[in-house]
């Protein structure tokens, strides 16, 4: 072989980049089609979206409305003595109760408001 030929061989730098750029883009592009397929195969084994008559629907009532109530703070019961402990079904389930008044309470004009509104404070 003379030199000619193994010029004609020889691999330049620019060539070898773009010939890993080339295989990089095929891993790349093969693992994003195994995703695809994957995906699509665990997709398959999903069960079947609900029918129009499993859906969920409206009571034959209508539509449940919101109620809105005023609470106030349900107090801890207190031991009868200081030895005494209360026993868990002495406590009760909520921290609240209903208010005897359900009238909604309002602000009084120049009363505090929340902090950093920049009204003149509790007057």
């Amino acid at each position: 072989m003379n030199t000619v030929n193994y010029v004609l061989l020889a691999v330049t730098q620019e060539q070898v980049n773009v010939f890993a750029a080339f295989l990089g883009g095929m891993v790349v592009s093969g693992a994003l089609i195994w995703a695809v397929r994957m995906g699509m195969s665990v997709r398959d084994r999903e069960p079947e979206p609900p029918r129009p008559e499993e859906q969920p629907h409206l009571p034959d009532g209508g539509p449940v409305l919101e109620e809105r109530e005023a609470r106030e703070p349900e107090e801890v019961p207190h031991a009868g003595q200081e030895s005494e402990r209360l026993m868990p079904y002495q406590l009760h389930h909520a921290a609240s109760k209903r208010c005897d008044d359900q009238n909604r309470k309002r602000w009084l004009p120049g009363s505090s408001g929340a902090f950093g509104s920049g009204g003149p404070g509790h007057v």
